[in-house]
């Protein structure tokens, strides 16, 4: 890391925590599409991002409403498994 004259050792500490921080925190991202059921996105919620009934057919609803829903919270690595097993079924998603 380079650090700059001008930069306090707090805010380099607090640079790296932020840089830190932003790659843990992501969000696997549903759309909406005209192809899947509100069942099938339901069941492939509560299978693979381990929702409860009530939680998956609230993003459901979301997603349909507002084209897209974040369905889960967490790493990259974390999330990758998700996205795939998701794409897999033909659900559109990203993570973001």
């Amino acid at each position: 890391m380079i650090k700059f004259s001008t930069q306090s050792d707090t805010e380099v500490q607090e640079l790296e925590e932020t840089l830190v921080d932003s790659e843990l925190n992501r969000e696997l991202v549903v759309f909406n599409d005209d192809v899947n059921t509100f069942d099938t996105v339901i069941d492939a919620l509560i299978q693979i991002c381990d929702h409860t009934t009530h939680q998956a057919e609230q993003c459901t609803w979301i997603i349909h409403y507002n084209g897209k829903c974040a369905v889960k919270n967490g790493t990259f690595d974390e999330l990758t498994p998700m996205r795939t097993a998701l794409c897999d079924r033909g659900i559109s998603c990203e993570i973001l």
